[in-house]
């Protein structure tokens, strides 16, 4: 069946889609990665980098498997990852003093430095998402979107360990 007329945007039917929740934290998270490239944009960092920088500061001499395991990265992304890091003096990869085989990950002074000026700018970010919402608002969703996650990764690990 061909369309009669062209469909405008504000005629657009969205049937369920609104419904959603999927749906609803799609477009949510669309928003928020894209104000989080505004604000980070003058840094060359994404959201994801911005973790893994978070992690390595909380976490000095962690090794890359438990960094992909905290980011659910497989582990030769994040070798690719902490690459682009190494190679802008960001993060240091040195012989883990328990283990041989692994790297243990630290900040290079560099990346200490902007890591600071990256959380200003992110502490303004969250700012913003939060400004559409009371405290107690903020509280709730951050409590809800865990659970969410909790039970969908439960029940992913139930079902591939049945297979």
């Amino acid at each position: 069946m061909s369309p009669k007329r062209k469909i405008a945007a504000q005629d657009l039917k969205l049937d369920l889609l609104p419904g959603l929740i999927g749906y609803q934290l799609r477009l949510a998270q669309l928003a928020v990665f894209g104000d989080f490239a505004a604000q980070l944009k003058d840094y060359d960092v994404s959201p994801g980098r911005f973790g893994v920088l978070v992690l390595i500061a909380a976490n000095p001499g962690m090794t890359q498997s438990l960094l992909a395991a905290a980011t659910q990265l497989d582990r030769s992304t994040m070798v690719a990852v902490i690459d682009q890091l190494e190679s802008r003096g960001l993060v240091e990869r040195r012989a883990s003093p328990t283990d041989r085989r692994s790297n243990a990950l630290v900040l290079t002074a560099a990346g200490e430095k902007l890591l600071k000026q990256l959380k200003r700018r992110v502490k303004l970010h969250e700012a913003r998402i939060a400004e559409a919402m009371t405290a107690e608002e903020t509280a709730t969703l951050a409590a809800l979107l865990g659970r969410i996650r909790s039970r969908l990764q439960a029940g992913a690990a139930r079902r591939s360990s049945k297979e």
